[in-house]
């Protein structure tokens, strides 16, 4: 079996990225002693736009083909960048370069990332040849020009049908309106001319919300395989939320984020409060809550060592989401955590019972659960129960790899 993985980026720079890699590597890893034993192992390609590449990949045998370009949003030629965007006509010729020595028999290609570098050429190309094709939906791009159903300007979830006229003429984008258009274009060229969705029958979800709302979106026959995320967390001694004061927040302080409403609420309910990450609302979610700890973006270890010290874990997202995995890492330390009860991370969090749903964007509702978890029985009564819930079937990469190679199998076998 020979597998090509597709992502924007040779390198971990988020969620998507970390688990194109990480399972790239587990299948490269696992095939050298299956190839040992029998000979007949799983080949990994790894396919992506923008450097630098992770030196881990090659050194594990896998084939790393990294076109040196740059991400579209940090590119200073504004043209280049929106014409790489809409069709990137150098990935395409390297796709099918890759793809005239391989069997389309044997071969999956597998797409992680493509909006920020690739755009859907280089996934045309393996449909017009007649590869098997399989996306994994990280996101909503499938669907939505921005990617998050999701309006940046009113802060609201986004329930217009895609490239409808209200779509079109409804200014959400994050930047500027005529950003919007130029994602709409996107959008169309995506599904005309690089077939998405329409051509790929196969797609890999992990969380039942993102499949219920982009299954509409999906192609009529479309296969749906549900894969779970590997959550890279060492088994351990539980962390002791009673004995500790913050509230944590890990990632991207952004608008659809929610750092500002948590903010006000740690603010409204004298909860101490840390930020770990970074991002454009910064200021603001400090004006909110002046007492509050901003630590900039960490490394893996120093993150998990915030959340060991920490009360409980609140993820106040004002979209969707698709997985959360700070959620699933926080439920393996044995924290409490707090989500909206919109987001898909919910699907993670028992309600009352490892932690707590809060209404979408609601201040006081969000200010009343933290207030509740500043018991400390009550804290280390959801935490206990937040630790056993998750190694009781802990995310395993192993997990994930089976799951993987079990759906690879099925789509080579189909028709």
């Amino acid at each position: 079996m020979h597998v090509i993985v597709v992502n924007d980026f040779a390198h971990v720079n988020g969620g998507a990225a970390k688990i194109a890699i990480l399972a790239s590597l587990g299948l490269a890893q696992s095939s050298l002693s299956r190839l040992a034993r029998d000979k007949n192992g799983v080949q990994v390609t790894f396919f992506s736009a923008v450097a630098p590449q992770m030196p881990e990949l090659e050194a594990a045998g896998i084939r790393v083909i990294c076109l040196g370009q740059q991400e579209i949003l940090q590119d200073p030629d504004r043209v280049r960048a929106a014409r790489q965007g809409l069709w990137n006509a150098r990935a395409a010729r390297a796709m099918a370069e890759l793809l005239s020595s391989c069997d389309p028999r044997e071969t999956v290609v597998h797409v992680h990332g493509w909006v920020k570098a690739l755009s859907s050429s280089p996934i045309r190309v393996a449909v017009q040849r007649g590869f098997k094709v399989v996306v994994t939906l990280h996101d909503y791009f499938i669907a939505c020009p921005n990617g998050g159903f999701y309006n940046y300007q009113t802060r609201e979830i986004c329930t217009l049908q895609p490239l409808s006229a209200a779509c079109l003429l409804e200014h959400c984008d994050s930047r500027s309106y005529a950003h919007k258009i130029w994602r709409v274009v996107r959008q169309g060229v995506q599904q005309r001319l690089g077939g998405l969705p329409g051509g790929v029958q196969n797609y890999i979800t992990y969380s039942p919300l993102s499949r219920q709302v982009l299954e509409p979106y999906l192609p009529a026959g479309a296969r749906l395989f549900h894969v779970d995320n590997p959550v890279e967390m060492p088994s351990g001694q539980p962390a002791d939320p009673g004995a500790s004061q913050a509230f944590v927040f890990v990632g991207r302080m952004s608008p659809e984020k929610g750092a500002v409403l948590l903010a006000q609420a740690a603010a409204q309910c004298g909860a101490a409060l840390t930020f770990v990450g970074d991002g454009a609302c910064r200021a603001e979610a400090l004006a909110a809550c002046p007492g509050a700890t901003v630590t900039g973006w960490l490394p893996a270890s120093a993150v998990r060592g915030h959340l060991q010290q920490a009360r409980a874990l609140v993820l106040p997202s004002l979209w969707y989401e698709t997985f959360a995995l700070v959620v699933q890492e926080a439920l393996a330390l044995g924290l409490p955590v707090l989500v909206p009860e919109t987001c898909a991370a919910r699907e993670y969090v028992r309600d009352g019972q490892t932690g707590f749903w809060f209404r979408r964007g609601d201040v006081e509702d969000l200010a009343q659960k933290m207030r509740r978890l500043m018991d400390p029985t009550l804290a280390r009564q959801l935490g206990r129960a937040a630790y056993e819930q998750y190694w009781s079937h802990p995310l395993t990469l192993q997990n994930h790899l089976e799951q993987l190679l079990a759906c690879y199998t099925a789509i080579l076998a189909s028709d």
